[in-house]
C-alpha cells in the first residue's frame, strides 16, 4: 500500500471496522487501477504518431496524383477541342 491507501485505512478503520476498511481500499485501488489502464488505452504513442504521419503522406500523394491526372486529362481535352 501507498501512504494515501494507509492514510485512507486508517481512517476508514475507525469508522467502518478492519476488514470492511481494509475491502473497500482494495476496492478502490483496483477501480483506480482499472480506470487507468483504460486511460493508457486510449493515449497515442510515438510510434502510433509516426505511423499515421506515414499513412497521411501516402494518401496525400495518392490524392495529388488523382488531382494532376484530372487537370492533365481536362487540359487536353480542352486543348483538343480549340484545333
Amino acid at each position: 500500500m501507498i501512504v494515501s491507501e494507509i492514510k485512507l485505512y486508517e481512517l476508514l478503520k475507525a469508522k467502518l471496522g478492519e476488514k470492511e476498511a481494509e475491502a473497500f481500499v482494495e476496492i478502490l485501488e483496483k477501480k483506480v487501477d482499472h480506470k487507468f489502464e483504460d486511460a493508457k488505452q486510449l493515449l497515442a504513442t510515438k510510434e502510433d504518431l509516426a505511423n499515421n504521419k506515414a499513412e497521411l503522406i501516402k494518401w496525400m500523394f495518392i490524392f495529388w496524383i488523382g488531382q494532376i491526372t484530372v487537370i492533365a486529362g481536362l487540359l487536353t481535352y480542352f486543348f483538343s477541342m480549340s484545333k
